[in-house]
């Protein structure tokens, strides 16, 4: 089982950004997806998350700017981000809960990150 990260860049104050993940692999179920991240010297923070039916959280520092949103049938999950500002500079990470084809329950899985930099 694999995560792929997608959409990292550096981009400007106020530009907007759109992150992918994909989860790949011998899966039979993916419930809870999310991003985190992890900005240079902090620990890392949940950014928004989504249940397998469409419910979602979101940190106070991205709502009204980011939206989370998944493709069950691509086992992808989506971040839009919109007015970026230098805050927002950090190594994005997504995350799953998957159930394995030869499992019996759910396994947390992370992918690689991807950085997003928001600078002028």
């Amino acid at each position: 089982v694999q995560l792929q990260a997608f959409g990292g860049g550096l981009v400007q104050p106020g530009w907007s950004l759109r992150l992918s993940c994909a989860a790949s692999g011998s899966i039979l179920s993916i419930s809870a997806m999310g991003w985190y991240r992890q900005a240079s010297g902090e620990q890392r923070e949940l950014v928004a998350s989504i249940t397998s039916g469409g419910n979602t959280n979101y940190a106070d520092s991205v709502k009204g700017r980011f939206t989370i949103s998944r493709n069950n049938a691509k086992k992808t999950v989506y971040l839009q981000m919109n007015s970026l500002n230098p805050e927002d500079t950090a190594v994005y990470y997504c995350n799953a809960n998957i159930m394995p084809t030869y499992g019996t329950g759910y396994y947390e899985n992370w992918g690689k990150g991807t950085l997003v930099t928001v600078s002028s």
